[in-house]
């Protein structure tokens, strides 16, 4: 605490807290490191078909979920835009002159809006996705991030695998709006002649050609790996999360533990054990993940007794994890909101201003806890069949993870309890089932308060906030 802080003291706590100007004015700092003045370009590169759109979207997905401002910029999409029309394959042969001009001016066209991204929004990341599969192409992305001081990080997808790229033809290609309305074996046709057409000019990485650049090359969705001069943190991160996804079909359940006794009197955090009604859900958690015949389901609780009862009712072995601890709340510890708004009125405002960067004294915010979570999510993307009991607040963040929520949705997440989520990965996201086992608890569901303006000017706020008593 600096000497310059204003303090207050509380009577019934005694805990010391900043003043509301004051930290309004300032702001709590982000646990997040800032990029922004060194912009990185993801390039991706490889055959069409080898998944470099999947990495691309959950690549991103990641990044702005830790706090990495990044956007994807599809070539393919700028082609469609610019030819509203696909006919055949013969598009993409390369002695085409025609198509090759299209192609080459909408590839420039997502440069300047990469660019535009980084300078005007202040972007700290941007993916490039497309085939890129020539040194032509690669020296021209090269050229245009030299001159405006990007980083460049190559991610290079190798699959010869037949069984792999059919898969990837057959979920995601003949959805794609170039085949609408087209018999699905002549869309496979047509889409494995367009794979010759670049097959004809396709100049993989070279271990020796290339040894200056920094890039990952991925073989057979991730059966090996090539890394080669990561350049500094952001693409470390990078590569720790490209070596740990994988594309095995398996589902991940969600849900809280059983409603505690805690819940029962409307307070928050603690470590209370499981009222009558959270010990009846806890048995029919049970039940339901029996029914699901998953023989190598894995479990895991946090430390808190509440997940630990719940996860004892299943009659199998569970993992504990720190990490899944509920939020902590610091001072605010085992007392309902409206003590919170009581004692606490400068905090109780804080936190409707701004829930998701707002940390409890003492305590953590949500920005804290999605850090505090990123091994869980890497070990999840790891895992195949998983059952995560947890608490509200960590269920909203590894839930944000996977629907690519933003941080402003995060906190708002609807997770009621005695309610399991099914989340089914698809192609370039996740399907979600919501069941609910029937048996009643009370509603922990805060809404966002609706006279509260997020991107009203900190010291604005202080007319609506009452004095601390």
């Amino acid at each position: 605490m600096t000497s310059s802080e204003t303090l207050t003291q509380n009577p019934l706590e005694k805990i010391w807290i900043p003043s509301l100007r004051s930290r309004l004015s300032k702001r709590r700092g982000s646990s997040v490191p800032q990029f922004t003045n060194s912009p990185t370009m993801i390039v991706m590169v490889g055959l069409p078909a080898r998944g470099k759109t999947y990495i691309s979207k959950k690549l991103t997905r990641y990044l702005n979920w830790i706090g990495v401002t990044t956007k994807v910029f599809n070539v393919g999409q700028y082609r469609r835009d610019a030819t509203r029309s696909y006919n055949s394959f013969e598009f993409f042969r390369p002695d085409n002159e025609e198509a090759m001009k299209i192609r080459k001016a909408c590839a420039l066209a997502a440069l300047q809006d990469v660019c535009d991204y980084f300078t005007r929004l202040q972007g700290q990341v941007a993916v490039f996705d497309a085939t890129n599969t020539t040194r032509e192409r690669r020296e021209v992305i090269l050229n245009f991030a030299k001159e405006n001081g990007y980083k460049v990080f190559f991610v290079e997808s190798v699959c010869e695998d037949p069984e792999i790229i059919a898969e990837n033809i057959k979920q995601v290609k003949l959805s794609s709006p170039d085949y609408v309305d087209c018999d699905k074996d002549e869309a496979v046709a047509d889409f494995l002649k367009r794979i010759d057409c670049y097959k004809l000019t396709y100049v993989p990485l070279d271990d020796d050609k290339d040894r200056k650049l920094s890039y990952i090359k991925i073989f057979n969705v991730g059966s090996r790996y090539l890394v080669n001069r990561v350049q500094d943190h952001i693409q470390s991160r990078i590569v720790y999360y490209l070596m740990n996804i994988h594309v095995t079909p398996r589902s991940i359940y969600l849900c809280r533990h059983g409603e505690s006794e805690l819940n029962l009197v409307g307070r928050i955090g603690g470590d209370s054990g499981l009222s009558k009604r959270g010990a009846k859900f806890a048995n029919g958690l049970g039940s339901y993940m029996r029914g699901q015949c998953i023989t190598d389901l894995k479990v895991w609780t946090s430390h808190m007794k509440r997940t630990i009862q719940t996860a004892e009712a299943l009659g199998v072995q569970y993992e504990q994890w720190k990490a899944l601890n509920e939020i902590d709340a610091g001072v605010c510890e085992d007392m309902t909101y409206e003590e919170i708004q009581e004692n606490y009125p400068e905090e109780f405002a804080l936190r409707d201003q701004d829930k998701y960067r707002y940390r409890y004294p003492k305590g953590e915010s949500y920005e804290d806890l999605v850090q505090r979570l990123e091994p869980v999510i890497m070990e999840l993307e790891r895992q195949e069949n998983i059952l995560v009991i947890c608490h509200q607040a960590v269920m909203r963040c590894l839930l944000a993870y996977f629907l690519d929520k933003s941080a402003d949705e995060l906190p708002y997440l609807k997770c009621p309890l005695h309610t399991v989520l099914k989340l089914t990965p698809v192609a370039y996201g996740c399907k979600v089932e919501s069941v609910f086992l029937n048996i009643e608890a009370v509603n922990t569901h805060r809404d966002r308060p609706e006279n509260v303006d997020v991107d009203r000017d900190p010291e604005e706020a202080l007319e609506t906030v009452p004095e601390h008593i």
